[in-house]
């Protein structure tokens, strides 16, 4: 299973790579508005929409979502907005945290579910492609954020298979560590130094390390609410389109809870207005 990871992986990471720093802000946009659709037709599925019209409509109506966003990108609200969605997901990671032990009743609700994806995925989506266009160092912020997430990650499986003692949530994820988690925490220090030597980043030091602490535990946090849904649906994967990973959700789930959050800490930190 790993070398089928892997060898996906590889495949993967040049086309990504390629596609934030080359394509245009609208191309990017809308390659990333198709593989958001794919992650929200697993969500639907798993938040129990099996008919092919109401996931039809599911689908329309987060495109839908996604196209006011965009039409209306220049409204400052959408700051506040921004910021609304990072703070649940930041309140979302503190009681992961606090309640992983019993937390499959507090997604039983079939529509809370879908509404959540409604809600999470068009702004991971828009703040993907606000931090794109935000600077002239836009597309290389984004490709940083990509790296500290699967560096984060990375670090958090094997610091967890090589010092893994203590669990960090035995019923969403009983292969996840408190280790692996310290792990990403020390992944995304390293990820700070050399991100500062290699793009101009309009933070400093103290408020990057901040922000990299703080969106890695985020990161971990959408993992393991992905966990959560899926475990309270009977499926150990939202998908099988990618060999060794599962679905588009389960390689970004992550990314989804993080994007918002890295976005609001620059705004906030006075990294650029958004």
């Amino acid at each position: 299973m790993l070398k089928l990871r892997v060898i996906t992986a590889l495949l993967l990471a040049p086309l990504v790579i390629l596609g934030v720093l080359k394509l245009s802000n609208p191309m990017f946009s809308g390659a990333l508005l198709l593989v958001i659709l794919l992650c929200g037709n697993e969500w639907a599925r798993l938040a129990g929409l099996r008919g092919i019209a109401e996931r039809l409509f599911y689908l329309l109506s987060m495109a839908g979502l996604m196209i006011g966003l965009w039409l209306n990108a220049s409204d400052p609200v959408l700051n506040l907005a921004i910021l609304a969605i990072a703070g649940i997901w930041m309140g979302m990671t503190a009681a992961l945290f606090v309640w992983g032990r019993k937390p499959l009743q507090q997604v039983s609700n079939q529509p809370v579910v879908a509404l959540f994806g409604l809600m999470l995925l068009p702004f991971a989506w828009f703040s993907l492609s606000r931090l794109h266009l935000s600077s002239e160092v836009g597309p290389q912020l984004t490709l940083a954020l990509l790296f500290l997430i699967w560096l984060a990650d990375t670090a958090a499986y094997f610091g967890g298979k090589r010092f893994g003692r203590n669990k960090l949530s035995p019923v969403l994820s009983p292969n996840k560590t408190w280790e692996g988690f310290f792990s990403a925490m020390l992944s995304a220090l390293l990820w700070v130094v050399v991100v500062k030597q290699l793009i101009a980043v309009p933070v400093g030091y103290v408020s990057l390390t901040a922000i990299a602490l703080i969106v890695a535990s985020v990161s971990v946090a959408g993992d393991l609410f992905e966990s959560m849904v899926k475990r309270r649906d009977g499926e150990k994967d939202s998908g099988r389109l990618l060999p060794g990973h599962g679905g588009v959700w389960d390689r970004i789930d992550s990314l989804v809870s993080a994007a918002p959050v890295f976005l609001a800490l620059m705004i906030m930190l006075g990294g650029f207005d958004g």
